[in-house]
């Protein structure tokens, strides 16, 4: 799995973001376009320890059992559950998520290993910085697909 501390991962994302429309419908899902830049920069503020999800009672059943499959090369399922902190319902302005989404993705990745919370993940619990980098760029790809891009 790619990981978000390498500069070529970085600038795959980078180039894909620019290429969204304002128009981009998605895949499967309820957030549009927006909100779901919303969403995955909540992701990227979460792996740097500026908000700290909840944890969920599944996760603290099995959520450990599948940390594996966050950094894995397998996919995310299309509608996997969230964080109720990191789900967006409320309108967004496409061009100032799509520039906020820029900024903290050059901002984790410049930020590197040493940047990552250690505050655990809401579901899959403590992570290393490999995990997070790896997961990070797992879920923004994960999004990305789900807009075409």
């Amino acid at each position: 799995m790619k990981s978000l501390f390498e500069q070529e991962a970085a600038a795959e994302l980078q180039h894909r973001l620019s290429e969204l429309e304002q128009d981009a419908r998605p895949g499967w899902g309820k957030m549009d376009v927006a909100q779901m830049l919303a969403h995955c920069s909540a992701g990227l503020d979460m792996a740097a320890g500026r908000i700290h999800p909840k944890g969920t009672f599944l996760g603290k059943l099995i959520g450990r059992r599948m940390r594996p499959l966050y950094s894995s090369d397998k996919p995310m399922g299309k509608n996997s559950p969230t964080a109720r902190e990191l789900i967006m319902v409320e309108d967004r302005k496409f061009l100032d998520e799509k520039q906020h989404l820029a900024e903290l993705i050059n901002s984790f990745h410049d930020g590197g290993p040493a940047g990552c919370t250690t505050s655990p993940h809401p579901f899959f619990g403590p992570l290393t910085p490999e995990e997070w980098g790896k997961g990070m760029y797992k879920h923004i790809d994960h999004h990305f697909r789900q807009f075409g891009i």
